[in-house]
């Protein structure tokens, strides 16, 4: 992939999954974390079940297992993880604790996955961190003034993001993201979609609201954008560059953040944008070795 379109693809991540942590906050108002998760994911899979109709004899199905256990790292676990937290922390703070899955990303691949790590990578992990921990100090509240035990949650979805990231680029790559997305997702969602509808008061909740499809809304925007369209994009880049490079997506988010405050009227000073230029050269770096 060259350079100039991997920048692009990644700022246009950043944004979408910038966006999501606003969504899972407003689809909360209306359903429990549970069923946001579920629901997420049954709708997600539904997109996707076309795609393994069609492709059933192209898949690789002996590598099922390994699809489960992507699907569960790098979707399930971590949906149901976030709307847990995010009843308690805010969306920007969640987005911001993100920003440690490319560093667990880097520990994970060179432990478990005996990746060999450049030490411009390292330099470029740790840039971007730095830069990512400034713009957290130079915001407003923030993780301070977040339940421990919630915002530790939004750690563990990070760990399970890095491990799943490295499944990709370590077991798939060979492989076609649209179908690795579809065969992560099927496996997951149809039986997290039943829990939803046989497990959970989903069915009486949603037909006692007052605007269901605002509240549906919500969620299939989440689904459908945020989760799977950007996934198969995001294993698009992760196959083409490296695991490393594809996680520095979450060293982003805080500037979409900054950036959707000053749409909102709020003011960024010299130190923000110094803080976002850091963030960009460790991006940089890390593509650079990858």
């Amino acid at each position: 992939m060259p350079m100039w379109r991997a920048y692009m693809v990644l700022g246009i991540l950043s944004l979408v999954w910038g966006t999501s942590f606003i969504l899972i906050k407003k689809s909360l108002e209306f359903f429990t974390p549970v069923q946001v998760a579920c629901l997420r994911m049954s709708l997600s899979a539904l997109a996707f079940v076309p795609v393994l109709l069609y492709n059933r004899k192209r898949m690789d199905w002996s590598r099922l297992p390994l699809l489960i256990v992507l699907g569960l790292c790098s979707s399930a676990l971590p949906a149901i993880l976030f709307s847990t937290a995010q009843q308690k922390i805010s969306s920007a703070t969640a987005g911001v604790l993100n920003s440690l899955t490319p560093l667990f990303t880097m520990i994970i691949g060179v432990v478990m996955f005996n990746v060999k790590v450049k030490w411009l990578q390292v330099l470029g992990i740790l840039l971007g961190l730095a830069g990512a921990a400034c713009l957290i100090l130079l915001g407003k509240g923030g993780i301070a003034n977040s339940p421990v035990g919630y915002a530790l949650l939004i750690v563990l979805a990070t760990l399970c993001y890095a491990t799943g990231t490295n499944i990709i680029a370590s077991k798939f790559r060979d492989m076609d993201s649209l179908l690795v997305s579809a065969g992560s997702f099927g496996t997951v969602g149809v039986p997290m979609g039943i829990y939803l509808l046989l497990g959970t008061d989903f069915i009486p909740r949603l037909a006692a609201l007052p605007n269901p499809w605002l509240a549906m809304g919500y969620v299939a925007t989440l689904s459908w954008v945020g989760t799977v369209l950007a996934t198969i994009i995001f294993f698009k880049v992760i196959q083409q560059t490296s695991a490393i490079f594809g996680a520095t997506v979450a060293y982003l988010m805080p500037i979409i953040a900054i950036l959707w405050g000053v749409l909102d009227g709020e003011k960024i000073g010299f130190l923000h944008v110094a803080c976002m230029a850091i963030i960009l050269l460790g991006v940089s770096l890390s593509r650079k070795s990858a």
